[in-house]
């Protein structure tokens, strides 16, 4: 009831774009139509997706620190550690040995032929990353094993792992440095270490497979050719922009003078990766070779560069286009204009970083010598300093603690998931199950029903396919995997005999809810876990022991956000009676699958929903009190929410709202669900207003990006109103806002509906787009000081009613000064 819609809206086109773009900045891909057009950019905006391409978490933050990622995070607790003070990553001890001189790579090969081979080979990690540790360690490997070695001709990087060649650098070091200026003589030692391996005056080649992400790429491209394999594992990008940072080991400078200043202004500013191909098509590599050939052929393309029988690496030629538009003054200035355009309007000017990478390559240009190496580990340092870096890094650290249930039991082994229902829903779910390699049975009704929800996942395979994020091959296996049924296929029972997993997405309605679950329990094995999609139903309901349900230990609430291939958040839910194994198992799936997952307590709204609920009473209230729409609208976006209330109300359907509003003011929220008139919502239901669905809600929709305020809604809202005008601040009123969903938030942390402040940050982030470069509603606490935040509460209590009134957790933590996060 309540999710489904607010999920539809939260990824709708604009809603989706302005949620997932709260860090990155995407310039586009210039089109060679002049340079007006060659500088026009997309509209898209990138967080979520919060990543391009793929739905999954590490899209968000992938980042230089994305290979700390994959290892295995310390559970949360409901003091979570402050990630400022995170110990150091459990290493193993290392003595040297003739057989291992160093930890982080293997002894150096020297060849007949002269080539050096470097193996990068972190034993304890499942992926290479660049420590300090490691910097420093590269530093005595060149000067004692290759430096002053004159047989060595040329040195070839690669790495020794099968999972990549660099992930990045290693975000806890620069986490664990508390005076942030102190990583700029840390950066300029590494930038010194690069310029003495080009001093040596030999080729090094750079042989990659699997990710070169952000350090990683940086090295590579102080090489003098670089080629990686056709693998689908291999990537190469600069994400440090989606952890408010920008790249310090000279990436800024470098991938410019390679790739062109508009492309690598989009690879820094978006933080996406690139593929091999496009790496190729692009200059960043110069050759893209199978992965059993890439050490051979890395080897010979490094004795030809020796012995000058191979070309050596030119930055890519720019077409006569791009001259203009990068190398003279007019197109320069027109292209910093729209750059700048493109920023502000993508950014909120909620982010430095995006500005910051901006002026290290126009300095950069502009200063050709050692000064704007300079210039940029300088502006890194300031940059890790911000509050909004912090924020980002702090999500980022907080997705690695929810990795894992708090749930001790062991997960089943899921080999066959079934979805029933192939709507929207269950398609989007039978989707990202198959492309995860397990075997999925997809039930309806009927061959049509059945029918639409295939072709919704082929379309988004073919689209993948025409983008090159999915090979044909991959295309044909995720379809083979997905097996078709419906009430009329008579092995329908054969089939589900086998599930392991079965994931319900009809219609919100308990009883037929419940007769599902009979029928699963009919068919399925006794170890079959049964969840449930539900937006609004309590587990508990479905899971009721009685004639319809025989095993409610197996029942859990699997809370997806539509559409399932995008939206990052699933919230797990489980019941009193719900066994450790169906939750875990629950989990593991859900994490598989590429969502961040989040426990949530058995209430009603489960956790985002219901934090959503006392902003549509406030957002009513305001209205009431003659707050303009857009002014409403314009103060939440400023705040740095992806859209204003009105918008979303529109986008989710104004019926949807209203019915929203109206369930949980009559739940168990009590108090914190007064203080507006919901008749605002009701009466425009009435009129058949339903928002951008019936082009009328709050605003009247003639396309898919006009909309403007009617004479019908105005007339009503003066109505409404009884003509008042109000002209309260833009403060008063995202406080206001904000202060509702905060407190409902830390609400849901006393009463142990979310387990851990990290679990509702990452919830309201995900959710509905709570502005990351806060860190979500308990970082944002920390960093404006609880205690004021409740004075200011109570200064509303006083005025506005008992609906400000702060929970008692807010008034224990602002008494006693602590904070959320450390």
């Amino acid at each position: 009831m309540l999710s489904n819609a607010v999920k539809r809206s939260l990824a709708s086109p604009a809603c989706r774009r302005a949620i997932a773009s709260s860090t990155a900045v995407i310039i586009g891909k210039p089109a060679a139509r002049g340079i007006s057009s060659r500088l026009a950019a997309s509209d898209g905006l990138l967080l979520s997706q919060i990543q391009t391409g793929t739905p999954s978490r590490s899209a968000f933050l992938s980042t230089a620190a994305a290979a700390a990622a994959s290892e295995a995070a310390p559970k949360a607790t409901h003091q979570p550690k402050d990630p400022s003070k995170a110990p150091a990553s459990p290493e193993t001890p290392f003595a040297p040995t003739p057989d291992r001189k160093y930890k982080y790579f293997q002894n150096v090969e020297i060849t007949p032929g002269g080539v050096a081979i470097v193996r990068f080979d972190n034993p304890d990690k499942k992926v290479n990353t660049l420590s300090f540790a490691l910097m420093h360690e590269a530093q005595s490997l060149w000067n004692d094993d290759i430096h002053s070695d004159h047989s060595i001709k040329s040195v070839v990087f690669t790495s020794a792992k099968e999972s990549g060649f660099i992930a990045g650098a290693d975000i806890f070091d620069i986490q664990r440095v508390q005076d942030k200026s102190q990583l700029v003589p840390v950066i300029e030692q590494a930038l010194n270490f690069f310029l003495r391996m080009k001093s040596k005056g030999v080729p090094l080649v750079a042989a990659i497979h699997g990710p070169a992400l952000g350090g990683g790429l940086e090295w590579a491209m102080w090489c003098d050719y670089r080629i990686c394999t056709d693998s689908p594992s291999t990537k190469m990008g600069l994400p440090e922009v989606k952890l408010g940072l920008l790249p310090g080991f000279g990436g800024t400078q470098n991938l410019p003078a390679l790739v062109g200043v508009q492309a690598g202004l989009d690879m820094m500013l978006t933080g996406k990766d690139v593929r091999a191909d496009k790496a190729k098509k692009m200059g960043l590599v110069d050759l893209v070779v199978a992965p059993q050939s890439l050490e051979k052929v890395a080897i010979e393309t490094a004795e030809g560069l020796a012995a000058g029988t191979v070309k050596k690496s030119r930055p890519k030629k720019k077409s006569l286009v791009n001259r203009i538009i990068e190398d003279t003054p007019p197109g320069q200035y027109v292209m910093w204009n729209k750059v700048k355009q493109m920023v502000d309007k993508n950014s909120g000017g909620h982010y430095p970083a995006p500005y910051a990478i901006v002026d290290c390559v126009k300095f950069g240009l502009a200063n050709p010598g050692d000064a704007k190496f300079k210039h940029e580990r300088e502006e890194f340092a300031k940059l890790a300093a911000t509050k909004e870096s912090d924020a980002l890094i702090g999500i980022f650290d907080g997705m690695n603690q929810m990795k894992k249930p708090s749930v001790t039991a062991d997960p089943l082994s899921v080999k066959k998931v079934a979805v029933m229902g192939a709507g929207l829903m269950g398609a989007g779910i039978a989707q990202v199950t198959a492309e995860k390699g397990y075997q999925v049975l997809l039930k309806d009704r009927d061959d049509a029903s059945l029918g639409r929800g295939i072709s919704y996942m082929t379309d988004n395979w073919d689209k993948k396919l025409k983008r090159k994020r999915m090979t044909k091959y991959q295309h044909n296996i995720n379809s083979s995997r997905v097996v078709p049924l419906s009430d009329q296929t008579e092995s329908w029972k054969r089939h589900f005999a086998g599930a392991d997993l079965v994931i319900e997405a009809v219609f919100e309605n308990l009883e037929l809810k419940r007769k599902i679950v009979q029928q699963v329990e009919e068919v399925t094995p006794d170890h079959c876990v049964f969840a449930t999609n539900t937006s609004a139903i309590p587990i508990a309901d479905i899971a009721a022991p009685g004639e319809e349900v025989k095993r409610p230990e197996n029942i859990v609430g699997m809370h997806y956000f539509s559409p399932v291939p995008s939206m990052p958040l699933l919230e797990i839910i489980p019941h009193a009676g719900t066994s450790g194994e169906a939750l875990s198992t629950a989990f593991a799936v859900g994490t598989k699958q590429g969502k961040t997952c989040v426990v949530v307590k058995d209430v009603p709204g489960f956790y985002v929903n219901r934090c959503l609920g006392p902003i549509l009473v406030e957002f009513c209230a305001l209205v009431k009190e003659g707050v303009p729409l857009d002014k409403l609208d314009k103060a939440m976006k400023n705040f740095g929410m992806p859209v204003g209330p009105a918008t979303l109300i529109d986008e989710v359907g104004v019926d949807v709202a209203s019915k929203v509003a109206t369930y949980l003011a009559s739940a168990d929220l009590g108090v914190r669900m007064t203080g507006g008139d919901l008749s605002l919502m009701t009466n425009m239901v009435d009129k058949g207003w339903l928002g951008r669905k019936s082009k009328q809600g709050f605003f009247t929709y003639s396309g898919k990006k006009d909309k403007k305020l009617g004479p019908e809604v105005e007339a009503y809202l003066n109505d409404f109103t009884s003509g008042n005008v109000s002209n309260l601040g833009e403060v008063d009123i995202q406080d206001r806002i904000a202060s509702r969903l905060i407190n409902e938030a830390a609400k849901c942390l006393e009463d142990e509906i979310i387990e851990n402040p990290v679990a509702g940050d990452i919830g309201l982030v995900f959710g509905i787009g709570f502005a990351p470069f806060k860190g979500g509603p308990f970082r944002y606490l920390d960093s404006v000081g609880v205690s004021s935040y409740v004075d200011r509460m109570n200064g509303f209590a006083d005025q506005l009613g008992g609906q400000f009134e702060p929970c008692q957790l807010l008034k224990d933590y602002a008494a006693s000064g602590k904070k959320f996060h450390g």
